[in-house]
């Protein structure tokens, strides 16, 4: 059990799975691990990180948050989605067919968002059936949203359609 950050309480087990694969700008991460201490995720990093975890920037963005988030580093992908058999996998990124909100999520669903200046490898994004490649809609001519806000946004989409499960 882990505390889940506001309410006193203990948290059974963890609604989503975020994993950030090979994560570049510590504060991107900060906030990440705010949003999942606010809402019962739990947040995988995978290696190499572009920055260390102590690093003062991490610490500030996620204030004293980290304590209150399940966080694993992960020495690469296939370490990470090991541990996490048995989750249904949605990967991420600006070219994929599927809107996020065109996905049934479900608890333990895990959650992959690529670096913040390079996409996911092809060779990760197509392991996983059409149906779980996902995309946020953004305006033309962009080039991406920023990770923390994308996964914000996700992790609320994910967590509305399950009722808000064990907020207040």
């Amino acid at each position: 059990m882990r505390h889940n950050g506001g309410t006193g309480r203990k948290r059974e087990s963890v609604l989503f799975h975020v994993i950030l694969y090979e994560p570049e700008i510590p504060p991107n991460t900060g906030n990440v691990i705010r949003l999942c201490a606010n809402t019962g995720c739990s947040l995988h990093l995978v290696e190499p990180l572009g920055f260390k975890l102590e690093d003062a920037r991490l610490r500030r963005a996620g204030l004293d948050y980290r304590e209150f988030a399940s966080v694993r580093t992960w020495p690469g992908l296939d370490a990470c989605l090991d541990n996490l058999a048995g989750s249904r996998v949605y990967a991420f990124e600006t070219d994929c067919p599927l809107r996020y909100t065109q996905a049934g999520f479900s608890p333990g669903d895990a959650l992959l968002f690529g670096p913040e200046t390079r996409r996911l490898p092809q060779a990760v994004i197509d392991t996983l059936p059409a149906a779980r490649r996902l995309r946020l809609p953004m305006l033309p001519g962009n080039r991406s949203l920023n990770l923390s806000n994308a996964v914000a946004v996700t992790v609320f989409e994910a967590w509305r359609q399950q009722g808000f499960v064990g907020s207040v």
